[in-house]
C-alpha cells in the first residue's frame, strides 16, 4: 500500500461491520448534531441572564474548553499504558489510530457515541457547579469551543488553509504529527502550548504540505 493510502485508509476497530461504523463520522455529523444544542442553550441562557450578564459566561465557557481540549489531548489522548495490552488497545482506538492514519477523513471528528455522554456529563457538572442560567450560558460557550475544534481539525487535515492564521495552525498541528507528538496539544488555541512549555520547535526539519521535509511528499495532504 502507497504511504499515501495508507495515511488515509486506517482498519477496522472491530470485526463486526455495524460496530465498526460507530467508529467511523461523516464531518458533517458535529455540526449538525451540536449546532441546534449550542443555539438552544445560548439563546435561552442569554434570554434568562440578559446578555450583559449571560456573554461573559459564554465567553468563559468557550476559554474553558480551549483549555479542556489541551489537557484532554495531551494527558487522555497521548497516555500509553505499555504495561497493559487492553490499555495499549484503548490508547490506539482513542487517539493512536489518528496518528496511524491521520488522513481518514471518517476518523477526524469525535464520534456521537463519545461526544453526546461526555458533552451530557461535563453540562450536568456545569449545572451543579454555576445553577441552571449559567450553565446555559458557560455550556453553550463550551460546546461552541468543542463545535470549533473539531471542525478546525478537520480543515487543518483535509482542506489548504487561506489566512496566514489557517496556514500556522496547520503548520503546528503538522509537527505535532511529524516532527514531535510529544508536543504542540493546542489545536484550536495554540497558546497553551506556549504557556504549559510544549510549542512546538520551529528550528530543524521544516514542515511543508502536512509532513516534515525530509518524510516522503506523500505522507500528508
Amino acid at each position: 500500500m502507497a504511504r499515501s493510502d495508507e495515511l488515509k485508509a486506517s482498519p477496522p476497530m472491530f470485526e463486526s461491520r455495524l460496530l465498526d461504523r460507530f467508529t467511523r463520522v461523516h464531518p458533517s455529523v458535529p455540526p449538525l448534531l451540536f449546532g441546534p444544542i449550542i443555539a438552544v442553550l445560548l439563546v435561552t441562557g442569554l434570554g434568562r441572564m440578559g446578555v450583559l450578564e449571560g456573554l461573559p459566561l459564554a465567553v468563559a465557557g468557550y476559554v474553558f474548553w480551549t483549555l479542556f481540549e489541551y489537557w484532554l489531548h495531551r494527558v487522555v489522548f497521548h497516555f500509553e499504558p505499555f504495561n497493559s495490552p487492553l490499555g495499549m488497545r484503548l490508547h490506539w482506538m482513542i487517539h493512536g489510530v489518528h496518528h496511524d492514519h491521520p488522513n481518514d477523513p471518517l476518523r477526524l471528528v469525535m464520534p456521537p457515541s463519545v461526544s453526546v455522554p461526555l458533552a451530557a456529563a461535563l453540562l450536568a457538572g456545569f449545572w451543579g457547579a454555576l445553577g441552571y442560567d449559567a450553565a446555559l450560558c458557560f455550556g453553550g460557550g463550551f460546546l461552541a469551543g468543542y463545535l470549533v475544534y473539531d471542525m478546525l481539525h478537520y480543515h487543518v487535515h483535509h482542506h489548504t488553509p487561506r489566512t496566514a492564521l489557517g496556514h500556522r495552525l496547520r503548520e503546528l498541528h503538522m509537527r505535532h504529527h511529524f516532527q514531535d507528538d510529544e508536543r504542540g496539544f493546542g489545536i484550536s488555541a495554540p497558546y497553551w502550548d506556549r504557556v504549559f512549555g510544549t510549542a512546538p520547535a520551529e528550528q530543524g526539519s521544516r514542515v511543508v504540505s502536512g509532513q516534515t521535509a525530509s518524510h516522503d511528499p506523500s505522507r500528508a495532504r
